[in-house]
Protein backbone atom coordinates (compact mmCIF):
# COMPACT_ATOMS: atom_id res chain seq x y z
CA UNK A 1 0.00 0.00 0.00
CA UNK A 2 0.96 3.60 -0.80
CA UNK A 3 1.00 6.35 2.40
CA UNK A 4 -1.45 8.33 0.81
CA UNK A 5 -3.92 5.06 0.47
CA UNK A 6 -3.34 4.83 4.25
CA UNK A 7 -3.78 8.12 5.19
CA UNK A 8 -7.12 7.61 3.92
CA UNK A 9 -8.05 4.77 5.21
CA UNK A 10 -6.71 5.89 8.50
CA UNK A 11 -9.27 9.03 7.97
CA UNK A 12 -12.10 6.63 7.50
CA UNK A 13 -11.23 4.63 11.16
CA UNK A 14 -10.89 7.74 13.10
CA UNK A 15 -14.42 8.60 11.48
CA UNK A 16 -15.58 5.27 12.17
CA UNK A 17 -14.31 4.90 16.02
CA UNK A 18 -14.08 8.24 17.02
CA UNK A 19 -16.84 11.04 18.30
CA UNK A 20 -17.06 15.04 17.89
CA UNK A 21 -14.35 16.80 20.58
CA UNK A 22 -15.28 20.22 21.78
CA UNK A 23 -13.69 21.96 18.84
CA UNK A 24 -16.43 20.03 16.58
CA UNK A 25 -13.18 17.88 14.96
CA UNK A 26 -13.29 14.05 15.06
CA UNK A 27 -10.79 12.77 17.67
CA UNK A 28 -10.26 9.16 18.69
CA UNK A 29 -8.11 7.87 21.84
CA UNK A 30 -4.91 5.98 20.22
CA UNK A 31 -5.47 3.03 22.76
CA UNK A 32 -9.24 2.27 20.64
CA UNK A 33 -7.60 2.73 17.42
CA UNK A 34 -4.66 0.81 18.30
CA UNK A 35 -6.75 -2.16 19.92
CA UNK A 36 -9.15 -2.02 17.58
CA UNK A 37 -9.29 -5.53 15.55
CA UNK A 38 -10.05 -4.13 11.78
CA UNK A 39 -7.46 -1.55 12.61
CA UNK A 40 -4.86 -4.28 13.27
CA UNK A 41 -6.08 -5.86 9.88
CA UNK A 42 -5.35 -2.65 7.60
CA UNK A 43 -2.51 -1.09 9.46
CA UNK A 44 0.63 -3.28 9.49
CA UNK A 45 2.70 0.00 11.06
CA UNK A 46 -0.15 2.22 12.46
CA UNK A 47 2.43 4.34 14.30
CA UNK A 48 4.16 4.82 11.01
CA UNK A 49 0.59 5.54 9.60
CA UNK A 50 0.29 8.45 12.20
CA UNK A 51 3.06 10.48 12.28
CA UNK A 52 3.01 9.91 7.96
CA UNK A 53 -0.54 11.71 8.57
CA UNK A 54 0.70 13.76 10.90
CA UNK A 55 3.17 15.50 8.94
CA UNK A 56 1.18 15.91 6.39
CA UNK A 57 -1.56 18.04 8.75
CA UNK A 58 -4.04 15.21 8.41
CA UNK A 59 -4.22 14.09 11.95
CA UNK A 60 -2.54 15.97 15.13
CA UNK A 61 -1.77 14.21 18.37
CA UNK A 62 0.64 15.06 21.70
CA UNK A 63 4.04 14.02 20.89
CA UNK A 64 5.84 13.00 18.24
CA UNK A 65 5.33 9.51 18.53
CA UNK A 66 2.98 6.91 20.21
CA UNK A 67 3.17 3.45 22.09
CA UNK A 68 0.28 1.23 23.08
CA UNK A 69 0.41 1.35 26.84
CA UNK A 70 2.01 4.35 27.73
CA UNK A 71 0.32 6.56 25.03
CA UNK A 72 -3.62 4.77 25.42
CA UNK A 73 -5.39 8.19 26.18
CA UNK A 74 -4.08 10.35 24.08
CA UNK A 75 -6.32 11.90 21.70
CA UNK A 76 -5.69 11.76 17.90
CA UNK A 77 -7.51 14.32 16.11
CA UNK A 78 -8.73 14.69 13.09
CA UNK A 79 -7.71 17.77 10.79
CA UNK A 80 -8.99 16.93 7.68
CA UNK A 81 -12.25 15.25 7.16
Amino acid sequence: MNVSHEINLLVEEIQRLGSQNADGKTSVKFGVLFSDDRCANIFEALVGTLKAAKKQKVVDFQGELLLQGVHDNVDVILLKE
